[in-house]
């Protein structure tokens, strides 16, 4: 999977209150949570953020609740892929899960600027800068979870998988 996209970029310990305010968690309603999405840490983002956009934290994103709205809101923003240099496992799981690819990179996380534009190869793991040089390696998912991604989430994996063994 291709992904090529603007950055958006936030800094270390970005909790999931801050991806999606608790005082939005009575819906479920993805295009609720994305017109909330980083309100708290960016109240210009979900006006600005464009489809196929690029989230890139530090340290410990989505830190904070399980609340799997925050990888929902995100993914409801229009952001194609988020790039870390760590993520709260918590987070990880939800963000696979709902299908929301994500990267581990601290290299990438550290050089990439607000504004840049990335191309993403997911099944590579390879993130390329196409405003400033600059190419990065993160750990490709494995082939499992590349085929979660791709089926748009757990659920539709796993739906998939019962009509393959009907």
């Amino acid at each position: 999977m291709q992904i090529k996209g603007a950055i958006y970029k936030f800094g270390d310990d970005v909790d999931t209150d801050q991806i999606i305010p608790a005082r939005y968690l009575n819906t479920i309603d993805p295009a609720e949570l994305a017109a909330h999405c980083m309100e708290d840490a960016d109240p210009e983002f979900a006006g600005a953020v464009q489809p196929g956009s690029v989230m890139v934290g530090g340290k410990n994103f989505g830190c904070g609740s399980s609340r799997e709205h925050a990888p929902i809101a995100i993914k409801a923003a229009g952001v194609s892929c988020v790039i870390a240099a760590t993520f709260a496992r918590i987070f990880y799981r939800n963000a696979v899960n709902i299908g929301l690819p994500i990267l581990e990179c601290p290299e990438a996380a550290s050089a990439l600027q607000e504004g840049d534009t990335v191309e993403i190869d997911l099944a590579k793991g390879q993130i390329k800068n196409l405003t400033r040089p600059g190419e990065y390696k993160a750990a490709p998912f494995p082939s499992f979870m590349q085929k979660i991604i791709e089926q748009d989430g757990l659920i539709n994996f796993v739906q998939e998988r019962m009509k393959e063994r009907a």
